[in-house]
C-alpha cells in the first residue's frame, strides 16, 4: 500500500499521473502486476502540511508499505526509479519529493482473510 501526501491544491490535479508514474516504477523494479495498485492520496490544507525549507508547495511525501524481503539494492533502485518517473512524467523535482519504504514481516499483513505468510498465490515475488 502506498500513501501520498501533499498540499491539496497541488496534489489533486496530478493524482492520476502520479499514481501511474509510481506504479510504472513498481512494475519495472519490483515486477508488480498491472492490477496490483493500492494507492491512497491524502490531500492536505497548506496550513496542515509543514515541510522543510527549500521546498516548494509541490512538496510530496510518498510512503511505501510492503512486506519485508527485498534486497537493499532493489529498494534503492525503486526509490531512484520513482524519482525519475516523477520528474519526467509529472514534473515533480526530486527536491520536492520524499520517499520512505516501510517494511513489515509477512505475518503482519492481512488480506483476503489470511496473513501474508500464509498466501501462496501472489502474482509477484517479494524476495527480489
Amino acid at each position: 500500500m502506498i500513501l501520498v501526501y501533499g498540499i491539496k491544491a497541488k496534489l489533486n490535479p496530478i493524482k492520476a499521473k502520479l499514481s501511474d508514474a509510481i506504479h510504472r516504477a513498481m512494475q519495472s523494479v519490483l515486477g508488480m502486476p498491472e492490477d496490483k495498485r493500492a494507492h491512497r492520496f491524502i490531500p492536505m490544507d497548506k496550513a496542515d502540511f509543514y515541510y522543510p525549507d527549500g521546498r516548494s508547495d509541490n512538496y510530496t511525501v510518498i510512503e511505501i508499505n510492503m512486506m519485508a524481503g527485498r534486497k537493499v539494492a532493489t529498494k534503492k533502485a525503486l526509490i531512484q526509479c520513482i524519482f525519475k518517473e516523477l520528474e519526467t512524467s509529472v514534473n515533480l523535482l526530486p527536491i520536492d519529493v520524499e520517499i520512505t519504504i516501510k517494511e513489515q514481516p509477512a505475518h503482519c499483513w492481512g488480506f483476503r482473510g489470511i496473513t501474508g505468510d500464509e498466501v501462496a498465490d501472489l502474482k509477484y515475488k517479494v524476495n527480489v
